[in-house]
């Protein structure tokens, strides 16, 4: 018997369509695409971020921002086009300290994330990271109202997405920042090696945008990192202090050219008043700065000579390395110097052997050094303030506040010590090198502004002293001076 019609076909569940769902899921869906392409498009545009965050605003109804790896506010936007208070009410937001993990986890996880409200009226917040290479140097940040679970997993998509592209133009902004400065380099690299075609050379400044109707100084700073520091990271550190200072001079000198060096910067800066006090301010200011910020590293600066035409600046540029280099082997780096302070050390330390120096000095003063390290520094400040004061007694009594029979006792003692008669010029002469070689050998660049010792630049009233450190409290504390007796022309 043919069973067919007693067999019972199961019923179909009834399929209930909810046709405002699908039309609001198709309006989301057609919203993506539409934000999307906007966003692509940007990409061949000449944009940068801040038109994606606009973008972003008006499209989603949400407050944009992009902030920095350091939570600094990068730039930021509001879906009524108005900027006023923005960024500040994304700064207070980002004080809550409540973001931090959460940056942390999307920057390693390389994915959005979605902050759970924590109240009604608090704002829904989006976070994505902006990946440039391997590197995460920027954040994106939304801050909707409250929506729901679709338009939610909408504004996730779509800030993800806005964080790919302000990756793309970050990205492209690095290269071509790169090639810029590799350019940049490249020239300032010929002007410092300086060159026989004087109209190349001044083609190149122009470039730069050197006005030589200007006089200019080139400031070298050389930077040392502590030996306490691990070997692999001290090519780091040393990059970081030398993009500082670079920036230090690039955002406070209008008109400074700067290059990053191995090993250095160099900063050509203007110099309208011929006594280098602005590059002197500048880099003592620079100099506390980094010392501050980068405790294992020491930054010595060196100023050259006043140049004019560009043809000069690589002489310049030689004077400030041949300052530093002076510092350096006389162990006292950390120090602003200039060319025009170093005298007749220019000259003394062409000399290869220091020892030969400070033996010349010991054969010529070594009895005098001898007898203040029983009596005390007195007659070698006499001595060497009488010299500052042009073999004066009247005024090397003014300066060190004595009468003038004591300071013409002191000089008849001096010579009795040492066998000198300082009334003729050879041994005149013998005396005042020695007493400069132990200036610059024993401690001169701590020495008083008034002795002028090697390359001495005054220190602003402002800027912590060389060779000290900072309390909490902001004084400065000395450290151990050295001996008076090589401290020359120091008042006792």
């Amino acid at each position: 018997m043919y069973m067919a019609d007693s067999w019972q076909v199961p019923r179909q569940a009834s399929v209930v369509v909810d046709g405002r769902a699908v039309q609001r899921e198709n309006a989301l869906l057609r919203e993506l695409v539409t934000v999307y392409q906007h966003l692509t498009g940007l990409t061949l545009q000449d944009a940068d971020v801040s038109t994606v965050i606009r973008l972003l605003a008006d499209r989603t109804g949400a407050t944009v921002t992009i902030v920095s790896r350091d939570l600094e506010v990068v730039a930021a936007a509001a879906p009524d086009g108005a900027v006023d208070g923005v960024a500040e009410r994304v700064r207070e937001y980002l004080a809550g300290g409540r973001l931090r993990a959460v940056l942390n986890s999307s920057a390693q996880t390389r994915r959005s994330l979605r902050l759970p409200e924590v109240s009604g009226s608090a704002p829904v917040v989006v976070v994505a990271p902006v990946v440039v290479g391997d590197d995460v140097p920027a954040y994106l940040l939304t801050f909707a109202r409250s929506h729901d679970d679709d338009s939610g997993d909408m504004s996730l998509l779509v800030t993800e997405h806005a964080a790919t592209i302000c990756g793309v133009i970050l990205g492209r902004e690095r290269i071509v920042a790169a090639a810029a400065r590799q350019i940049r380099d490249d020239l300032v690299e010929g002007l410092l090696l300086g060159s026989r075609d004087s109209g190349e050379v001044g083609r190149w400044a122009r470039h730069l945008g050197y006005e030589a109707s200007r006089q200019h100084r080139v400031l070298a700073a050389a930077i040392q990192v502590a030996t306490s520091v691990r070997a692999a990271g001290k090519a780091t550190l040393g990059q970081r202090v030398a993009a500082a200072v670079d920036h230090y001079f690039g955002t406070r000198v209008p008109g400074a050219i700067t290059s990053v060096r191995d090993g250095e910067v160099v900063i050509v800066v203007p110099d309208d008043g011929g006594q280098a006090a602005e590059a002197t301010q500048l880099s003592w200011e620079c100099r506390a700065r980094m010392r501050e910020v980068f405790p294992e590293a020491s930054v010595t600066i060196g100023i050259g000579a006043p140049c004019r035409d560009p043809a000069e600046i690589a002489r310049s540029y030689g004077q400030a390395r041949r300052t530093i280099d002076a510092v350096m082997r006389l162990g006292r780096q950390g120090q602003v110097v200039a060319f025009d302070d170093l005298g007749i050390h220019r000259l003394l330390l062409q000399v290869p052997d220091l020892t030969e120096l400070r033996s010349f000095a010991t054969d010529v003063l070594g009895e005098l050094d001898r007898h203040e390290q029983q009596r005390g520094p007195e007659l070698m400040t006499t001595l060497a303030c009488y010299f500052r004061e042009n073999n004066s007694p009247q005024r090397t009594a003014r300066a060190l506040h004595l009468h003038p029979n004591t300071v013409a006792y002191r000089i008849r003692r001096i010579q009795e010590i040492t066998g000198l008669r300082l009334d003729t010029y050879r041994d005149r002469l013998m005396a005042q090198v020695a007493v400069e070689i132990l200036s610059a050998t024993d401690g001169g660049l701590e020495g008083a502004p008034a002795t002028r010792a090697v390359g001495y630049a005054p220190r602003p009233a402002n800027v912590p002293a060389s060779g000290g450190t900072q309390s909490p409290n902001g004084h400065q504390t000395a450290l151990p001076r050295p001996r008076a007796s090589v401290r020359a022309g120091q008042p006792h």
